[in-house]
């Protein structure tokens, strides 16, 4: 009896797609980061050298499969797991940008497992309209002055962070951007480690291109730990002022913006001389970049 052809099914149709869309995804990336990152003199260690690994390494690994491996029964069906997987993350995550476009993120990884090591979870989203300029301002001059101007990574500030790290191997320096910031708060989990940051360069590059500066650093403003258990400013403004974000004054947005780069020892009750002193620094620094008209554009 003749064997009847199989039906394609929906699933199938939109992993072809989906396919398609992968590779133009995955050339645009590379495309981008071949291009981002070929300055000589910008010490990252081999960049372009562990990507190309990384790429020959899953060539060899597919080819392999395809030619040999998938004949042998128990990694053909190890092999069927890891493609759909793959297809699910991969359609996951898209739909997951596309709706960031509109939509806050409901919870995250970070807030999960903060909330899972006993620490409160103090959350309230805001729209960017009822932030106010002061916080917005505050976290740009205080974080990332650049961020008007760049496409996702300041290269300088990594190559000093880099130089930096290699003299002071106990206290690290980070050189990410609010935009690299914003993608690991939102798509991923906190720490080190190739893999992720990896993810991070690609979901930079992804929000970058597709939610734009606004939606980046609003995104950032209603995730982003302010204190200990305490995400986004308007649940920050609440606890340590009373107030609506949009309320807060130059210098009560710098206070909270100073807790940004450890917000778990960092906090604005009870006020450190730490905390007072960095809020002065970068309420100097609001006044500094608060005449720029790329800064204003962005805010406002």
């Amino acid at each position: 009896m003749k064997k009847q052809p199989s039906k394609t099914t929906a699933w199938q149709i939109t992993k072809r797609v989906f396919f398609v869309i992968f590779l133009l995804h995955t050339a645009w990336f590379a495309f981008f980061l071949f291009q981002q990152f070929s300055n000589g003199d910008f010490p990252i260690e081999n960049l372009k050298k562990k990507v190309l690994i990384v790429c020959a390494v899953l060539l060899v690994l597919i080819l392999a499969y395809y030619f040999w491996l998938r004949h042998i029964a128990f990694l053909h069906k190890a092999g069927v797991v890891i493609r759909e997987v793959f297809f699910i993350a991969y359609i996951s995550s898209l739909l997951y940008l596309l709706l960031g476009l509109v939509f806050n993120p409901p919870v995250t990884i970070t807030q999960l497992a903060n909330s899972g090591r006993g620490y409160s979870l103090k959350r309230d989203c805001v729209s960017f309209d009822n932030m106010g300029t002061n916080i917005k301002l505050a976290v740009i001059a205080s974080e990332d002055q650049l961020f008007p101007d760049h496409d996702g990574f300041d290269l300088k500030a990594i190559k000093k962070a880099i130089k930096y790290n290699a003299r002071h191997t106990k206290k690290q320096r980070g050189g990410s951007t609010l935009s690299q910031q914003t993608a690991k708060n939102v798509f991923l989990w906190q720490g080190g480690g190739f893999i992720r940051k990896g993810l991070e360069v690609y979901f930079t590059f992804n929000i970058e291109k597709v939610w734009g500066k606004k939606i980046i650093l609003e995104r950032y403003l209603n995730v982003a730990e302010m204190g200990p258990g305490i995400y986004g400013v308007q649940a920050a403004a609440r606890a340590y002022f009373n107030k609506d974000a949009k309320n807060l004054t130059r210098i009560e947005a710098a206070q909270i913006a100073a807790c940004l780069p450890n917000p778990k020892k960092l906090s604005v009750k009870p006020l450190s001389g730490y905390v007072a002193g960095r809020a002065n620094a970068i309420a100097a620094q609001m006044n500094n970049v608060a005449g720029d008209p790329d800064v204003q554009a962005i805010i406002k």
